[in-house]
C-alpha cells in the first residue's frame, strides 16, 4: 500500500502539467486546423473547457487517496477483513483504469501501469486473508 501511495502522490503531482500540456496540445491543433476558417473564439474557449474536463483526473486521484485511506483504517480493524479489503482493491483498480483511459500523456500511463502491478499484488495477498 505504501508504493500505491506514493504513485497515487506522483499522479497528484503530474495533474498542473498535464492540464497545461493538454491546453497548448488543443490550442496547437485548434490553431492548425483553423487557419483560414473565421471561428467563434467564445465556443472554441467552451469546448476546449468541456475537453479539458473529460481528461481530468483530479477525482480519481481524489477517490484512490480515499481507498487507501480505507485500507489503512481496516489494517487496524480486529475482525475479519478479507472481503472489504478484496473490495477495495477492486476500487482501486477500477480507479487506476479510468485515469489510464482519461490521459493520453506517456508519463501518466507508466505510473498507471506501476500502479496496476501493486494493485494486482494486493489482490492476490488479500484473497489468502479471512
Amino acid at each position: 500500500m505504501d508504493e500505491v501511495k506514493r504513485l497515487t502522490l506522483q499522479l497528484k503531482e503530474q495533474i498542473n502539467t498535464i492540464q497545461n500540456e493538454y491546453r497548448v496540445k488543443i490550442k496547437e491543433r485548434i490553431e492548425e486546423h483553423l487557419t483560414d476558417v473565421h471561428f467563434d473564439e467564445s465556443r472554441i474557449v467552451q469546448e476546449v473547457a468541456i475537453l479539458a474536463d473529460k481528461a481530468d483526473i483530479t477525482e480519481e486521484i481524489t477517490r484512490l487517496l480515499s481507498h487507501i485511506e480505507q485500507v489503512e483504517d481496516a489494517m487496524r480493524l480486529s475482525q475479519p477483513i478479507g472481503r472489504r479489503l478484496d473490495f477495495i482493491a477492486q476500487e482501486l483498480l477500477r480507479e487506476t483504469n479510468t485515469i489510464g483511459s482519461k490521459s493520453n500523456n506517456v508519463q501518466i500511463s507508466k505510473i498507471v501501469v506501476a500502479l496496476k502491478s501493486e494493485i494486482e499484488k494486493i489482490k492476490e495477498q488479500v484473497q489468502n486473508i479471512e
